[in-house]
């Protein structure tokens, strides 16, 4: 599924340029042309990266970052502001309102979308395509396969979609427990309302998929408090 990015910029040549380039990297550009605008798009799906102009109508860039971090629900939301201010103490104030990058106009298109990705790397690893393994699992989001090796022979495993999902959050945040209320966010997406139980059932499936290669044991039950891929298995 490609990475959703909100594009608040109130020059529309400037987003047009930003929204096509983002296209053919692959992701999925969203457009506002103001806070307001955004807060609303915002409401209904949260975006996995926002892009966000320093000097917008009505409310800046800088009080919207500062509103987005300071709301348990957008606070986690990877943020690259974009200005024509190039100075060091703007640089300061635009990180220091929340943004993960800075990028001053004119800018090279290629190199947003290269802090982009990189911002997505580090805040939203799960949503990069870099292969991630752990034990002797390997997971390949691009050609959308996980593998098991053992020695010289190396399983594919059959996950359905959701469970990939979740084995692909889970190993790109290893050694962390995340509640049932966190993996439907992460996974589901904020917008989806469907029962916690549900993530129950899905970890039962996931574990079951990933028998065959004697994995299951990657996936923890933290009594309490949620679920957790350990790099270290207990043995069964």
């Amino acid at each position: 599924m490609a990475s959703s990015i909100l594009i608040v910029e109130d020059e529309p040549s400037i987003a047009e340029l930003i929204a096509v380039n983002l296209s053919h990297a692959g992701f999925l550009p969203i457009r506002a042309f103001q806070t307001d605008q955004a807060s609303q798009l915002m409401k209904e799906v949260l975006p996995d990266l926002v892009v966000l102009d320093w000097m917008l109508p009505g409310k800046s860039g800088i009080q919207f970052a500062k509103e987005l971090r300071s709301h348990e629900r957008t606070k986690d939301i990877p943020i690259i502001l974009l200005t024509a201010r190039g100075e060091e103490m703007d640089k300061i104030a635009g990180l220091e309102s929340g943004a993960d990058d800075y990028i001053t106009k004119p800018f090279s298109p290629k190199e947003l979308v290269a802090r982009i990705k990189a911002v997505l790397r580090r805040r939203a690893p799960q949503l990069a395509d870099e292969i991630v393994q752990i034990h002797h699992l390997k997971l390949d989001p691009v050609s959308h396969r996980v593998t098991a090796s053992n020695g010289a022979t190396e399983v594919t495993l059959d996950l359905g979609p959701t469970e990939f999902r979740l084995l692909h959050f889970l190993m790109t945040h290893p050694e962390r427990v995340h509640s049932r209320g966190q993996l439907l966010d992460k996974v589901w997406g904020d917008h989806v309302f469907v029962e916690e139980r549900t993530v129950d059932v899905h970890i039962k499936r996931l574990r079951a998929s990933l028998a065959p290669a004697e994995c299951q044991n990657l996936i923890e039950t933290v009594r309490g408090s949620g679920y957790r891929l350990t790099k270290n298995p207990v043995p069964a």
